[in-house]
């Protein structure tokens, strides 16, 4: 069965999705593993960092995305029913092993999910609104990648920034999440408030005795050049008196201008420019992410 690993801040902007993407096309092109990169976020950055809008617009047009799953989920009375092999993308960036579950702009309502999911709670015996809110957030994502869990060694979920319900489900059915960060305040902040918005998941679901995510690091990611190197390190310095040595990753990400770029390919940097410094270090990384698990 395939390790499930979540990216995930509060923070948006910290390389959530260049972490996903590059570590994904590293296990796969670099050790053989066998990957599928699920983007949770409505921005599709990840759907976008491997595969070509006009690929895009064909699943979406097909119907063939995240949305139709989870509405699939929500909905059981959806008149087109897909299993999720038809909406992954094969071999993206034609590499052979990695593979992508589209994202959507358009995911779901919450409003829509909460009434069906209190008229649910009312016409079975009256049951607890919050029981039945929290049964359904531990299995959306977990019942989409379930059909398909034993035939990947890593399933990467590129979560969207906040704790909306994509985020909360995506934790619930992981069994390790990577906390990107920038060493700034701000993203330190949002690494405390997920911290405890984790903890208090743990509680909510700690009856179904089903949720036993672990932080398997920290990455400290677009890392500062000789100007603002006082401050980052006081940052990193920090983050270190608050998390035991193994929980934050050795190889640092550096700020490169290439990794934007290469978006621009549709590719992962460790594609489009295999020799850079930054390609080398998310090989360094993938490397940590296999010793620690």
């Amino acid at each position: 069965m395939a390790y499930v690993i979540a990216t995930a801040n509060m923070k948006g902007g910290v390389g959530k999705t260049t972490i996903t993407v590059n570590l994904a096309t590293c296990l796969a092109k670099n050790y053989g593993k066998k990957v599928l990169v699920f983007d949770l976020d409505t921005q599709i950055s990840a759907t976008l960092s491997l595969m070509p809008t006009n690929i895009f617009g064909q699943h979406r047009k097909a119907r063939q995305t995240l949305k139709q799953l989870i509405n699939q989920v929500i909905n059981l009375e959806t008149k087109r029913q897909i299993d999720i092999r038809e909406a992954i993308e094969y071999s993206v960036c034609n590499i052979k092993n990695l593979d992508l579950l589209p994202g959507d702009i358009e995911l779901y309502d919450e409003f829509i999910v909460a009434e069906m999911l209190h008229e649910e709670a009312y016409a079975v015996d009256k049951l607890d609104f919050a029981y039945v809110w929290n049964r359904f957030e531990r299995r959306l994502i977990a019942q989409i990648i379930e059909p398909v869990k034993s035939e990947y060694d890593f399933i990467i979920l590129d979560c969207a920034p906040g704790f909306n319900l994509m985020t909360r489900s995506g934790l619930t059915a992981s069994d390790f999440y990577i906390l990107p960060t920038k060493a700034e305040t701000l993203s330190v902040i949002g690494i405390q408030l997920l911290e405890r918005r984790i903890a208090e998941l743990k509680k909510t679901h700690e009856a179904a005795q089903l949720l036993s995510i672990e932080l398997l690091g920290i990455v400290f990611n677009m890392t500062g050049n000789i100007l603002t190197g006082r401050y980052h390190r006081q940052v990193m310095q920090r983050i270190n008196q608050e998390f035991p040595a193994e929980k934050i990753f050795q190889t640092q990400i550096p700020a490169d201008i290439n990794v934007a770029k290469a978006v621009d390919s549709f590719m992962p940097i460790v594609l489009s420019s295999p020799q850079s410094a930054s390609a080398k270090l998310f090989s360094q990384l993938t490397q940590e992410v296999l010793q620690k698990i």
